[in-house]
């Protein structure tokens, strides 16, 4: 009897074990929610703009809210947004000036991505918590066939993305971030913002030179 299908569940089952460990919902109000990933320990989270983006009530801790994989929930700053990368940080906030542990994913090389490589995407799909979907790569770049935004760079995926699943995590067989879920392009056809694009924006933010919201806090 060949060992190799329960030691493929047991990899993978403890694959998405750890990338969960980085994995928060991003709740907005009563309006909805969608997933987040933890870049960094002080707190940095990033989603896809349109799971906070347009709501006013989006920068008020009392209605940005991160449930974090313990399932505590603290409250959460919006910091900034980009509409046409569809990214968007956040800060979590300390409670009586104290962070809750948090695990940072790390960061993987989209750049380096080919068509035919498996990856995982998780999320929080009708606020089901923890759900991962696996696919492979089927196209990488900008101006791809039916990718939306001219000049956008995108990852394209042959697996589901479900409501939920905007903003959260797509990784790589070594549980490196390499993407952000986004969208869903067709019958089993996902898309996902690069992970040098996320981090493009965060670099841009940290310096004070992103084109934040009126009102927002930019990452110091």
């Amino acid at each position: 009897m060949t060992t190799l299908m329960p030691q493929l569940n047991s990899d993978l089952g403890e694959l998405a074990d750890r990338v969960r460990e980085s994995l928060v919902q991003v709740v907005v109000g009563s309006a909805g929610s969608g997933s987040g990933v933890v870049l960094a320990a002080d707190g940095l989270v990033v989603t896809n703009a349109h799971v906070v983006g347009g709501r006013k009530d989006a920068r008020s801790a009392r209605d940005l809210k991160v449930i974090l994989p313990s399932g505590q929930v603290r409250s959460a700053r919006l910091l900034a947004k980009d509409e046409n990368l569809d990214v968007a940080a956040l800060r979590i906030e300390a409670d009586e000036g104290i962070l809750p542990d948090l695990n940072p994913i790390e960061l993987g090389d989209s750049k380096a991505l080919r068509v035919g490589q498996w990856v995982m995407a998780m999320g929080n799909p009708w606020g089901v918590a923890g759900v991962a979907a696996a696919g492979i790569v089927i196209g990488v770049g900008p101006d791809l066939p039916e990718a939306p935004g001219a000049g956008r760079e995108w990852i394209v995926v042959d697996l589901a993305l479900r409501p939920g699943h905007s903003g959260g995590p797509l990784v790589d067989h070594r549980g490196h971030l390499i993407g952000m879920s986004t969208m869903m392009a067709g019958l089993e056809v996902g898309m996902a913002v690069p992970a040098h694009v996320i981090s493009g924006f965060v670099a841009s933010v940290r310096s004070g030179d992103a084109d934040a919201e009126p009102g927002d806090s930019t990452l110091v």
